[in-house]
């Protein structure tokens, strides 16, 4: 069995290259984790909790340091949002900046061979003729 947390905050600075990651408090940084988690037992379908995975592996450790990473810099570009210029004759305004989004990672090639298919349940079809 994984056990929990399956990253660090430590892990996650040690990853990024943003300082504003860099300066984010643990106890935030290990709330994105938390979340990273959920995400990656959500895509998988896997709660790496069978006696097959006595330790995390390595591709599903690294997924998870990527997105925490990535919701930490979405948190930080939240509270950062600044507005670049405004208009008040047709109302409209630009931000500044990127977002940072998950879909930029290609967390596909990390997850595809841990991701478990989900059970179809059971379906019994009676069939009579008229």
């Amino acid at each position: 069995m994984a056990a929990r947390p399956w990253a660090t905050p430590e892990d996650v600075k040690a990853y990024t290259d943003c300082q504003e990651v860099l300066g984010r408090d643990s106890q935030k940084l290990e709330m994105d984790i938390a979340r990273a988690e959920m995400k990656v037992t959500s895509i998988t379908n896997n709660r790496f909790v069978d006696k097959e995975y006595p330790e995390l592996p390595k591709p599903v450790r690294m997924a998870v340091i990527l997105i925490a990473e990535t919701y930490a810099k979405i948190a930080v570009e939240k509270a950062r949002r600044r507005i670049k210029s405004e208009t008040f004759d047709d109302y409209s305004y630009t931000v500044d900046g990127a977002e940072a989004s998950l879909d930029d990672l290609d967390l596909d090639g990390l997850l595809s061979g841990y991701t478990i298919a989900p059970d179809r349940g059971n379906i019994t079809m009676r069939l009579r003729k008229l």
